[in-house]
């Protein structure tokens, strides 16, 4: 599969070049008064991550179809979305996100963009 993710007319999407990646793993620090401190991870999957993408200078047809699947969606229910991933044994790997945030800009008469933010999930 190309990066990227289906959409509800089962069309691939694949966003700009340029998506990127933030990491925020989730941790418990207790400090100690002499500069000592703990560390723990919390949860069973503790690293919080994050895609931002954008579908830019596109058809108003194609923006819609993209947006109406987010709203689909409603950041409730996961997607399957298709990564860069060299250390997965191939080039690329799936994970499940929601989209929990997009925007729209209407650039013209008939093109226009989307920016959006996946979270990844962790579920079945």
């Amino acid at each position: 599969m190309a990066i990227g993710f289906t959409d509800l007319t089962s069309t691939v999407r694949v966003p700009d070049k340029g998506m990127t990646r933030s990491a925020d793993p989730v941790r418990h620090v207790i400090q100690f008064g002499d500069g000592y401190q703990q560390r723990m991870a919390e949860g069973i999957n503790p690293l919080k991550e994050t895609y931002s993408v954008a579908f830019s200078n596109r058809s108003r047809a194609e923006i819609d179809d993209i947006t109406a699947f987010f709203e689909n969606k409603k950041a409730v229910t996961a997607f399957n979305f298709t990564i860069p991933d060299t250390n997965s044994g191939g080039n690329e790997r799936t994970i499940k996100v929601v989209c929990s945030k997009w925007s729209t800009s209407y650039t013209n008469g008939v093109g226009s963009s989307v920016t959006a933010t996946f979270d990844r999930v962790y579920e079945p």
